[in-house]
């Protein structure tokens, strides 16, 4: 054992579990970030405790590493709010927090408020750490529940507003269990019974189609999930968690299916005779609300948690194990099995692509201004580079993002917002800590950009270089439709203080927060301004002006009369 302190053994096992980044508000284990000098770890200071958690959630999505984040107990609220999206996308993230000490509680101790609980709804894990003793199981712990089954984020309070219960000296054995800094710690298999099963009804199937899900993105099983869909020629969809599993050049994507859809892709789940969900929840966003596929037809699906086994679609077969592991068992034992004949049903498919692109061409074509989102999407895709990361916010953003945006060359993804709005700009930073080295290009409206806006200095104060499109509508744009038919469907913009923003130039905003701002007013400037974003070699906002009754389509269901 080694006399140290407890803020000090803190730094030792980040650094032991190699994390890279700290994402934290002061004053919380102040000693720990004073201990990290000269530790290949950077402390970045955020302007709130959401956005630490957003960033650290961000980094953990990127790299598939924990991503940690701190705060003092009075800020220990908004970091728990902050935990939500974490928490939603399956993200691995530590949050560490002070809490009420023993000896003052029921005093009125300054800024003290009991928020343990708020952590059990927004993590897999909430612990308390009364002892400096308990520091290295509970530690451990944290990281082993982070990252193992399905990943999620975990929570530590400490005593004290900072902390302070474990700021003393104690003989502490520094253990570390490595195969838990990252996900998955484990690749489990699955039954080779059921393997075997799933196979013959794949192959046995007119019309079948994968639907690949966030697990394939944790499990990083894109290639996988490529090579059994050309082995058994199965068109692939996918979710907003997982596009990029395949690019939209490749003759077997559908996009995106759910609630933020292609049609194409939507139809083309709804046609088939049976589904293979990967890695999928089969929640209310990937499947329209339960509606696509429909009720009752034969599912097929595996994940690393069993709990998700038929939850929401009754399973033929269900595959309980690591996505890449078990595509890799169905891969070796499809291996010269030939596929039952499916040109129709391919071509089906391919008709289905052709006419939704059909459909789609005019708004991605369009010359108006103020600008169709739909065209500076289409601009955003033919300038991302290979191995660029997409990351997106909720509502608009994620639809025009996730289906506008054609992924056409190798490595490309999109990491998005799981529900709160604002989550995006923070959350590329995150992104980009991880992947230094990437391309990163974050979208989102005015309306999310406004949540955080501030950590553009924070960006800029630590050479944090993402590229960020703001589809500036001055309003809330996803909302006008809903106010529209309140007010008896009279699109007059009687509503518009309820939606709408002051017209405000984003780039001249970037600008006195230290970072390069653009603005662009018509579609043709786009390619400018996006070649000259990515080699600024700064933080830099693209200040796109946009039509502010720009709607996305309803969601197609086969059904009518439903819609985002």
């Amino acid at each position: 054992m080694t006399t140290t302190t407890g803020p000090r053994y803190v730094a030792d096992m980040l650094r032991a579990y190699e994390v890279s980044h700290l994402f934290f508000v002061p004053q919380m284990l102040l000693e720990t970030l004073t201990s990290m000098e000269g530790m290949p770890i950077r402390r970045i200071m955020t302007h709130g405790e959401k956005a630490a958690a957003y960033m650290a959630d961000g980094y953990a999505r990127a790299s598939r590493r924990p991503g940690v984040c701190m705060a003092q107990h009075v800020g220990a609220s908004n970091l728990a709010a902050g935990l939500r999206d974490a928490y939603l996308a399956c993200s691995p993230v530590i949050a560490l927090t002070g809490g009420p000490a023993p000896h003052q509680r029921y005093r009125h101790a300054y800024q003290e408020l009991e928020d343990f609980t708020q952590f059990d709804h927004t993590t897999k894990f909430n612990a308390h750490v009364d002892h400096i003793g308990r520091l290295p199981d509970l530690l451990r712990q944290a990281f082993r529940e982070a990252t193992s089954g399905a990943p999620g984020p975990v929570h530590l309070q400490f005593g004290g507003h900072h902390a302070e219960s474990i700021m003393v000296e104690a003989d502490l054995d520094l253990l570390v269990e490595p195969m838990f800094s990252s996900v998955p710690p484990f690749r489990p298999s699955a039954d080779p019974a059921q393997v075997t099963e799933a196979l013959r009804l794949l192959t046995a199937a007119e019309r079948p189609i994968i639907v690949a899900g966030g697990g394939v993105a944790w499990s990083a099983a894109q290639t996988e999930v490529v090579r059994l869909a050309e082995l058994l020629q199965i068109p692939v969809a996918t979710s907003l968690n997982a596009r990029g599993t395949i690019l939209d050049t490749h003759p077997l994507s559908v996009g995106v299916c759910g609630t933020y859809s292609r049609t194409c892709a939507n139809q083309s789940v709804g046609e088939a005779d049976l589904v293979f969900f990967i890695g999928s929840h089969t929640g209310s966003q990937v499947t329209a609300r339960w509606q696509v596929p429909k009720p009752g037809t034969p599912v097929i699906h595996l994940d690393i948690d069993v709990r998700e086994l038929g939850r929401n679609y009754p399973v033929k077969v269900g595959l309980l194990g690591d996505a890449k592991t078990v595509l890799q068992q169905m891969i070796d034992a499809a291996t010269g099995v030939k596929p039952v004949p499916r040109s129709a049903w391919l071509a089906r498919a391919k008709a289905l692509v052709d006419g939704w692109r059909d459909s789609v061409a005019g708004h991605r074509n369009s010359d108006v201004v103020p600008m169709r989102p739909e065209r500076v999407c289409r601009e955003i895709g033919a300038m991302l580079p290979a191995d660029a990361v997409m990351v997106c916010d909720t509502g608009h953003s994620g639809i025009w993002t996730g289906t506008m945006i054609d992924f056409l060359r190798p490595g490309q993804r999109l990491i998005r917002c799981a529900g709160s709005l604002g989550w995006a700009l923070p959350g590329a930073m995150g992104v980009k800590c991880a992947l230094p080295q990437a391309p990163v290009v974050c979208f989102a409206g005015d309306g999310g950009a406004y949540y955080h806006l501030a950590e553009l200095e924070t960006a800029a104060r630590y050479g944090i270089n993402l590229v960020l499109v703001v589809n500036n509508n001055s309003a809330l744009n996803q909302e006008i439709p809903h106010f529209d038919r309140s007010y008896g469907g009279d699109p007059d913009e009687r509503g518009r203080e309820m939606w709408g923003f002051s017209k405000v130039n984003f780039a001249q905003v970037a600008e006195s927060l230290g970072c390069v701002g653009i603005r662009v007013d018509a579609p043709a400037q786009v390619p400018e301004a996006m070649e000259r974003a990515l080699k600024a070699g700064r933080p830099v906002v693209i200040d796109v002006v946009t039509d502010h009754r720009a709607f996305s389509p309803k969601t197609w269901t086969g059904a009518t009369g439903t819609g985002h």
